[in-house]
């Protein structure tokens, strides 16, 4: 059962049919602000949704200002939890949703790059759901927090989504060539199988 709850959070085809941008903007929300979302598919999900939105199945504008709000307040509901938590988060025991080395690998790299980690980031995945905590146990400046928040989820998002709208646009009926490639390489497992 948890397998197949894993499998249905990386089918984004599946997440957008179901549950529609509502799912999308959880997703992005729990995955940049709450500690736990360091598995869900962050790029992915907005590639796809781009090429969704070139198919018209979702709008392009109301996908990118959605979702770029959801990753600025899941930022900031981060940047919140470090401040209030403060340096004990980091004696915080592993467990099914939180993994103390990934805490600590967004620390090192927030003592690389400083405030700038909370716009590049976005783009480094696990790095991208402890980084605001980390900005937050740091007591970084809340106003350079912000500017870095909104500059970083909105670029993020943008550059994400468009990319997946512009492949959509520029190759028809891409979102079927993996599954056609996947119903082969089914084929090609039963019939090596079978010999």
């Amino acid at each position: 059962m948890l397998w197949d709850l894993f499998h249905r959070i990386y089918d984004v085809e599946f997440l957008v049919r179901t549950g529609g941008l509502l799912v999308l903007i959880v997703i992005v929300f729990v995955e940049t602000g709450l500690l736990v979302g360091f598995f869900l598919p962050g790029d992915s999900q907005l590639v796809t949704a781009g090429i969704f939105a070139a198919r018209e199945d979702l709008d392009l504008l109301t996908l990118n200002t959605t979702l770029s709000l959801a990753a600025i307040a899941g930022d900031t509901v981060g940047y919140g939890i470090g401040a209030r938590t403060g340096p004990k988060i980091f004696t915080r025991e592993n467990s099914l949703f939180f993994n103390h080395k990934h805490l600590i690998s967004a620390k090192e790299f927030y003592d690389r790059h400083g405030g700038f980690t909370i716009f590049i980031a976005r783009f480094v995945p696990i790095i991208r759901t402890f980084a605001s905590v980390v900005a937050g146990v740091r007591a970084t400046r809340y106003r350079k927090f912000i500017s870095y928040n909104v500059f970083g989820g909105i670029f993020w998002v943008m550059t994400t989504a468009l990319a997946g709208y512009f492949l959509g646009t520029m190759i028809p009926n891409i979102q079927e060539r993996d599954s056609r490639r996947d119903r082969h390489r089914d084929f090609s497992f039963t019939a090596a199988g079978d010999h």
